[in-house]
């Protein structure tokens, strides 16, 4: 059981002092996530505490790889609507 990070990951280092399994590092594209110190937070906590304080939508994964913070989830954007927005803007 582990979490991860993706390259959409920016380096804020919002995640790194949250973590209580001290398994979150930096590394030189973007933080990543021990995978023999991560727990998920279970005991400690409710949520995955990295993925409670992202601010970017999609950047931390479950052991299955999906998003713990899927898109339009952080900003109440539906994704669709976001496309749509984004292709306007695209073609100014």
């Amino acid at each position: 059981m582990s979490l991860s990070i993706i390259e959409s990951c920016v380096n804020c280092w919002a995640c790194l002092d949250v973590c209580p399994s001290d398994a979150i590092y930096e590394d030189k594209p973007h933080f990543m996530i021990d995978a023999k110190k991560c727990t998920e937070c279970e005991g400690d906590f409710a949520d995955p505490q990295c993925a409670s304080i992202c601010p970017i939508e999609g950047a931390i994964l479950d052991a299955a790889g999906l998003a713990l913070n899927p898109p339009g989830s952080l900003t109440g954007i539906p994704p669709e609507m976001m496309d749509k927005a984004m292709a306007e803007i695209q073609a100014r």
